[in-house]
């Protein structure tokens, strides 16, 4: 089969090339891959911003069908349409015992178990997925089960970036209905905190961006009004009296936007940083005003929620017509064309890229 390999950190460029499927056994599960997104991490893991061994097979947004599941495996069969997610639930381990499955760190120990063989050498996919590939080997409790209704591109677009953008606004932040809303990056993970947004009753929602067509796409996802990051100060003095806004969103994981949201929001307000940055990446928000202006900084990782609740809440969501998945992809390429994918994000002109793979 083929998967996209990235040879080394910090390169630009992925190598479609033939590889094998390595790791199928007990507790394993072998999925052929229909659709994956490019999301922004992906970049992050090639840059060498976020962390990952190298060399290794991209990719952690994606859906497919089960075509092979190992001993011990008895939640999805053969001909299953699943999610492949990326930091599932083990359900056994201490921090899942405490009820914050999202923060289980079964990714991370998948990672030891490569999925990939490529000649000689052994590759992990990227979280233990490695979904730019034509079949992957998973963790079985990594295959999250869909109903058959629900496309495979939908599917693939909840299995990170949707359900970190949602979740972010509806468990980590919980908006509430008639607030004023700011969100700082229109990627894939932006839009959908808009539009999770949306859903709990936000009456004003501000979408930031400097690329003109990503504020102009925020407003047709329910953004209420779009401006550039240096009209945000501006911005923020016409909401609630001139004290800034009730919640703000940063989607883009640098300490200049988080400082940004921040200064957007009223005192007792809610910043929600849901951008992933670098271990250099440091903020200088300062002990004196973290106290006296007592807003509220809450981190969001993977949707702040059980990932498989809410997965369930998006599709009912999405059934309902309530959010638009939809017209989040304005572009396909085959897997052969995933480096157009990512010129394509790093241009702006998509906002989010679907790989057709089978």
């Amino acid at each position: 089969m083929h998967a996209a390999i990235l040879h080394a950190t910090g390169d630009e460029n992925l190598d479609v090339a033939e590889v094998a499927s390595a790791s199928f056994g007990p507790g394993r599960v072998r999925v052929k891959m229909h659709r994956a997104g490019l999301c922004h991490s992906d970049l992050s893991a090639m840059s060498g911003v976020l962390a990952h061994p190298a060399p290794f097979v991209p990719g952690h947004e994606g859906a497919g069908e089960v075509v092979e599941v190992g001993e011990g495996v008895t939640h999805v069969a053969p001909g299953d349409r699943v999610i492949v997610c990326w930091m599932p639930p083990c359900d056994v381990c201490a921090v899942c015992a405490t009820g914050d499955t999202h923060l289980c760190r079964s990714g991370f120990g998948n990672l030891a178990t490569p999925n990939f063989r490529h000649g000689d050498r052994a590759l992990p996919g990227m979280m233990g997925a490695g979904t730019f590939a034509e079949e992957v080997v998973i963790a079985g409790y990594a295959a999250v089960p869909v109903p058959d209704d629900v496309p495979y591109d939908i599917a693939a677009l909840i299995g990170c970036g949707v359900t970190t953008g949602i979740g972010a606004a509806l468990n980590t932040a919980r908006v509430r209905p008639g607030s004023s809303v700011v969100v700082i990056g229109l990627g894939g993970v932006g839009v959908s905190i808009l539009q999770g947004a949306k859903v709990a009753g936000a009456a004003r929602i501000l979408a930031v961006d400097p690329t003109p067509n990503r504020r102009r796409m925020a407003l047709e996802f329910g953004a209420t009004e779009a401006v550039s990051p240096d009209e945000l100060a501006d911005a923020a003095k016409r909401s609630n009296g001139g004290i800034g806004f009730d919640y703000a969103f940063e989607a883009v994981g640098k300490a200049g936007t988080l400082r940004a949201a921040y200064d957007a929001t009223r005192p007792g307000g809610t910043v929600c940083l849901v951008g992933a940055g670098g271990r250099g990446d440091l903020t200088d928000l300062n002990l004196a005003e973290l106290v006296m202006n007592e807003k509220k900084v809450l981190p969001s990782f993977y949707g702040g929620g059980d990932v498989r609740r809410t997965y369930t809440t998006i599709i009912d969501l999405w059934r309902a017509g309530r959010i638009d998945l939809e017209s989040m992809i304005t572009h396909h390429v085959p897997l052969s064309g995933i480096n157009e994918a990512i010129r394509q994000m790093h241009t702006g002109e998509a906002l989010r890229t679907v790989i057709d793979i089978a």
